[in-house]
Parts: C-alpha cells; sequence; structure tokens
C-alpha cells in the first residue's frame, strides 16, 4: 500500500499506527465505513472542515455517529461561528476527497479539535486520507500529531443512525 500524507506525518513523529483497508470507490458514511472494517462506530471518527467568521479553517473530528454542535465548535476555536466547507471545495482546500479526509496533512493550515469522548478510548480511527482507508491510533497521539486539543464539540442526544 502507498503511503498517504498522513502516514508519512505520523511516521516522521516516530508514532505508532495501524492501516485498516476497505472496498471502497466513492463515498460511504462513517458508519458504514464501521461496518465494513469491523471498528466499533464509538471509535470511528469522521473529519469535518469548517470556515469561520475570521475566514480561517477549522478540522473538528467527531465519532461519525455524531452531530457537530456549530455553537461549541465556533466557541473551541474562538470564532463567533464557523460553518461547514462546501463538499465541492474540499479538495480545493484540504488536499483530499470526500470521504478520504484525514486530519492530518491537511494542504491549508487548520486548527484541530477532536471530540473528547476519544480520551476515554485506547484508540480511534480516522481517514488515512484516501477512500478505502483508515488509520487506527492512540489519540493522544493524533492530538500530539495534530497540534490539536479535546473538548467537547457534539450536539447532545443526537446519535446518527448513518
Amino acid at each position: 500500500m502507498q503511503k498517504t500524507n498522513a502516514m508519512r506525518i505520523l511516521d516522521q513523529k516516530g508514532m505508532h499506527y495501524d492501516v485498516i483497508t476497505y472496498d471502497c470507490n466513492q463515498f460511504i458514511s462513517g458508519v458504514e465505513v464501521a461496518k465494513k472494517t469491523g471498528v466499533a462506530v464509538d471509535e470511528m471518527f469522521k473529519t469535518l472542515v469548517t470556515q469561520g467568521k475570521s475566514e480561517r479553517y477549522h478540522v473538528f473530528v467527531i465519532p461519525v455517529n455524531r452531530e457537530l454542535d456549530m455553537k461549541k465548535a465556533a466557541k473551541s476555536v474562538e470564532e463567533k461561528s464557523v460553518e461547514l466547507i462546501p463538499v465541492k471545495d474540499i479538495n480545493r482546500i484540504t488536499g483530499y476527497v470526500r470521504g478520504g479526509c484525514s486530519p492530518l496533512g491537511i494542504k491549508r493550515k487548520c486548527s484541530v479539535t477532536v471530540h473528547d469522548s476519544c480520551m476515554s478510548l485506547e484508540t480511534i480511527c480516522i481517514s488515512a486520507g484516501i477512500l478505502g482507508c483508515s488509520i487506527r491510533i492512540r489519540p493522544s497521539d493524533l492530538l500530539k500529531a495534530a497540534d490539536g486539543k479535546a473538548t467537547d464539540i457534539i450536539l447532545d442526544g443526537v446519535v446518527l443512525d448513518s
């Protein structure tokens, strides 16, 4: 398997990770990825890219079956508001495709915030930066590699089926 930017960053930092591959040639939901790979839904995280009122970009990493709370997200990065970038702009801004966006190796400078539920888990899975490939990593290593932080950024009580 060819190394992705996310894998190269982790290799450069000497951080351990496992690669999980699955058959996929188009966008599928993170819940579907969890089912295909056998990873618990609570351990599978998705990467959402937003733009703040300041025009800075921010990355939020949350469990695949949860929804981002835009007010909590904005407050966590000291913005008045944030909104998801349009799907058509994902590649231009991140260098990744929808469904293959990793919080590591994004081509624009972004803050990275991970939902704090990750801290109670031994490992989490994030996109490796291409469709059909995920990385299993310790949350503390992800936060260190991304120079990120963990805090509560999800909507309370909202759990998505797919």
